[in-house]
């Protein structure tokens, strides 16, 4: 599976499989998320085998089954960017988790914060977590938004890059599935404008990626 067709294939698991992650995967993960912390100066983890996190009355009112390992988006709270940091680099391990047979779902409200089991240095925080595991199934599609509710362009006059950028930017996850962007061309960049809600700088990073990954061209924020 090549990433173009982990970001078709990805949806939303909120029902696990009771067995634990295997050792390969986990490796594969870790050293992923090495590579995320590397370079973007975030904290983040995998934490496997917690019950705990997800054993709270709003997991079970999400509907979340057998979430039992996670992975921590952490970062110092000093960081302007931090929320967008942490999508793009989520979705980044998303994609990889997808492509090793594993099951994801962001979660930014319906977890116990006090019980998740990430370490955080002075001046950092949880910005969310990412159930994962092997689901029960893969997950089902959701309803987007028509190319012409999201971008500047007719998909008759997209380059080539940028219309695989378009294609992969819709199937993104965002809160609530509002799909609250808008991409616009610049040369041989894509300009992104979210829109406004509590997860906006979120679902900005998590955009920003799945399109700059299909794409092979940047996708960057719109300066005000």
């Amino acid at each position: 599976m090549n990433i173009r067709e982990a970001i078709k294939a990805r949806h939303s698991v909120r029902q696990f499989k009771d067995i634990p992650i295997g050792e390969a995967e986990a490796e594969k993960l870790k050293a992923v998320i090495d590579e995320c912390n590397s370079e973007s100066g975030l904290n983040i983890q995998l934490v496997l085998n917690d019950p705990d996190c997800f054993d709270t009355f709003l997991a079970h009112y999400g509907r979340f089954k057998n979430a039992n390992n996670y992975i921590a988006l952490v970062g110092s709270s000093s960081l302007d960017d931090l929320d967008e940091r942490a999508g793009y680099y989520g979705q980044r391990i998303v994609l990889e988790a997808q492509m090793l047979g594993l099951g994801t779902c962001w979660v930014a409200g319906t977890y116990g914060k006090g019980k998740c089991k990430a370490d955080k240095q002075a001046g950092e925080k949880i910005v969310c977590v990412i159930a994962l595991g092997y689901g029960e199934d893969e997950g089902k599609s959701h309803k987007s938004k028509p190319l012409g509710k999201l971008c500047a362009l007719k998909k008759e006059d997209m380059p080539a890059w940028f219309k695989n950028g378009m294609l992969a930017a819709v199937l993104a996850p965002t809160a609530l599935n509002q799909q609250k962007f808008f991409i616009d061309i610049d040369g041989e960049d894509a300009v992104i404008t979210p829109g406004r809600s509590p997860m906006a700088k979120i679902d900005l990073g998590i955009v920003r990626y799945n399109f700059e990954a299909a794409s092979g061209h940047r996708c960057v924020p719109k300066v005000k």
